[in-house]
């Protein structure tokens, strides 16, 4: 009885806990010249338990359904509980028939101050501020949860962008950057409001139709996958027309540039002579990749 009751015990555990993420958690302390001390060790470990162990969502993901993600966090500057810091966060997603990933997200957020004493309780709570530390990784990790659902579902990250707008709303009561509109366009104020902004709707198409209609068949019908992917980044020729050089569209070129250049510069020929404009247009940061685009 008693290993028949360890038993029930083991299968209630591992299948009612819903984990979400495969995400690896680096703190980077280089450039405070103390990489070596004992408490970014500590950090680092404390949140990559709390980054894969919380559960985020009320969904059941399957093994296979994981994300995977990385966060980098680089130091700049500590002086006692308070650092300095900037995070990135990257995220992707498996293309079907294939075992090629393909970058969903990729944010490099500078705002990014916190306080931490060494072995403090981590904990998230989606309807109150904890700590800036927990709302900027909360933040993120909606927006990570976010897209990949819009990614496989049209308008499927709407539970996901809604708590991200509560992350933001109640984080303003503290004095840290990055929550409020005064902080500038390219803040985690600024990027929720376009995601959720009827502006930028076709946003969301772009994520669908780039990723359902175009890498998911791109190992059976890859000319046909290469003219959905062209469609798909034409409706940024509207949104660029209403709102120029936003910062959700830098989101996505930060993610896809390297990926839509490999796409259209091999494999079977498409015309991209209009893809190539709408691209020099919408996001000439990343013209040195548009160059090699030959076909």
């Amino acid at each position: 009885m008693r290993n028949l009751l360890i038993l029930l015990v083991f299968f209630a555990t591992s299948f009612g806990f819903s984990q979400e993420l495969n995400c690896n958690v680096v703190v980077n302390a280089q450039l405070t010249g103390n990489e070596n001390l004992q408490i970014y060790k500590t950090l680092e470990k404390q949140l990559t338990e709390f980054v894969n162990k919380t559960q985020w969502t009320k969904r059941k993901f399957k093994p296979q359904e994981r994300i995977d993600c990385n966060i980098v966090i680089n130091v700049t500057g500590q002086s006692g509980e308070n650092f300095e810091a900037s995070v990135q966060v990257q995220s992707s997603r498996p293309v079907f028939g294939s075992t090629y990933t393909t970058p969903v997200y990729n944010v490099n957020d500078k705002d990014f101050s916190f306080n931490y004493l060494e072995f403090q309780n981590l904990t998230y709570n989606e309807n109150q501020y904890e700590s800036n530390l927990i709302s900027v990784l909360a933040f993120h990790i909606n927006m990570v949860l976010g897209l990949d659902a819009e990614s496989f579902s049209k308008e499927g990250g709407d539970p996901y962008f809604k708590q991200a707008q509560r992350i933001v709303n109640y984080s303003q009561q503290e004095n840290f950057k990055g929550w409020k509109l005064e902080d500038g366009l390219q803040s985690k104020f600024a990027l929720i409001d376009n995601i959720l902004s009827p502006t930028f709707s076709d946003f969301r198409t772009v994520m669908y139709n780039y990723h359902r209609k175009g890498m998911d068949i791109m190992s059976t019908n890859d000319k046909d996958a290469k003219n959905e992917i062209a469609l798909s980044l034409a409706y940024f020729r509207k949104m660029n027309a209403n709102r120029p050089n936003s910062y959700l569209t830098r989101v996505f070129f930060d993610a896809k540039a390297e990926e839509i250049e490999q796409i259209f510069s091999s494999g079977p020929s498409v015309d991209v002579t209009t893809l190539i404009d709408l691209l020099n247009r919408v996001a000439p940061t990343h013209a040195s990749k548009w160059r090699n685009i030959k076909f």
